[in-house]
């Protein structure tokens, strides 16, 4: 097992290799101000209506963009995965967090104090660079996810957040498995729906050779079907 200080000193380097300053900033600079936490699946990494005070690096593992919708019910707004910053928007805008983030399964979260971070954005412009196209990108999502939750038909939708989770995370090359085991409610839950809906259109998109559901394991057996699905909306 590495030390503490190598663990931080190599994901200081993957981040700066992300941020492409890896010979511009010494990778101590970064690990010397990095905090490290372990979460268990379902712990919080921030809370809607906390004040930003760090940046999160996802080291491992997965996380949910979480916003409250009143009566106890909470919607998912997107996935993140390994090697992708979350947290930070808020702290642009000057607010507090509008969402909460909460762990898809045990996850690795590495913190750097914001202002730090900032502080490396005004000597490095490949560093803001990166979070203008980081923002933007999520700004793209965020449009097409809200066309599809409040647009399209149950099936529609249903077959964006399969295709979404494919895109995002990737699936088992030889059995082509989502790389991702959601329960039925987190499933409802990103596309809108309820639980029972969610489980009826994910058995109607079995039946239709779509997809075979095993468990939590869901494989992608006709991606363009899926698609055309989506498309139709």
């Amino acid at each position: 097992m590495p030390s503490n200080i190598l663990y931080k000193e190599r994901i200081a380097s993957d981040i700066l290799r992300i941020w492409q300053c890896e010979e511009e900033v010494p990778t101590v600079a970064i690990a010397g101000n990095m905090s490290i936490v372990k979460l268990k699946k379902n712990e919080l990494v921030y809370r809607e209506g906390q004040r930003p005070t760090v940046l999160f690096y996802l080291v491992s593992g997965k996380v949910k963009i979480v916003k409250e919708c009143g009566l106890g019910r909470a919607q998912i707004v997107r996935a993140v995965k390994q090697q992708q910053f979350l947290g930070y928007r808020a702290f642009f805008a000057k607010e507090c967090y509008t969402t909460s983030a909460m762990a898809f399964e045990d996850s690795v979260v590495a913190t750097l104090p914001l202002d730090m971070a900032v502080g490396m954005m005004d000597g490095h412009s490949s560093i803001a660079r990166y979070f203008m196209y980081d923002l933007s990108t999520i700004l793209g999502m965020t449009d097409g996810r809200i066309v599809s939750l409040t647009q399209k038909h149950i099936r529609g939708r249903l077959a964006d957040t399969i295709l979404d989770l494919m895109d995002n995370y990737g699936t088992d090359e030889e059995h082509g498995v989502l790389n991702i085991m959601m329960n039925r409610d987190d499933l409802a839950s990103m596309s809108n729906m309820s639980t029972s809906n969610a489980i009826r259109t994910l058995s109607a998109f079995a039946n239709e050779g779509m997809v075979n559901v095993e468990g939590k394991k869901i494989r992608i057996l006709d991606e363009e079907k899926l698609r055309r699905v989506s498309r139709l909306g």
